[in-house]
């Protein structure tokens, strides 16, 4: 069992940044994924970001060259800062770790963008 505890999020305005923590524990494999996804009212979620271990990096189109992912191996953190944020980035943001095997979801946190 892996579990995923995420801190951040909260209202900002338009324009303005928020960075968003995730920490897992648990039986933690050392080869894995770790990201962030978001989902909208009455939309699907989807991905935002994520990064590997080996710190391989993955961007949804919308978010790339303002957000940013980054992670610690040796605190099994991942990190996404959020820059130049638009009122569409308004969604529950929810923290995944994944292996070949195994795929968990933190509980979500709330990040809302005001024109």
């Amino acid at each position: 069992q892996v579990q995923l505890v995420e801190s951040g999020g909260g209202l900002v305005q338009a324009g303005g940044s928020l960075r968003l923590s995730c920490a897992a524990s648990g039986s933690i494999f050392s080869s894995n994924t770790m990201g962030w996804y978001r989902q909208a009212p009455g939309k699907q979620r989807e991905l935002v970001a994520d990064i590997t271990s080996g710190g391989s990096t993955n961007y949804a189109v919308a978010v790339k060259g303002r957000f940013t992912i980054s992670r610690d191996n040796a605190k099994n953190t991942v990190r996404l800062q959020m820059n130049s944020l638009r009122p569409e980035d308004t969604a529950v943001y929810y923290c995944n770790y994944r292996t070949w095997i195994e795929n968990y979801w933190g509980q979500g946190t709330q990040v809302t963008v005001s024109s």
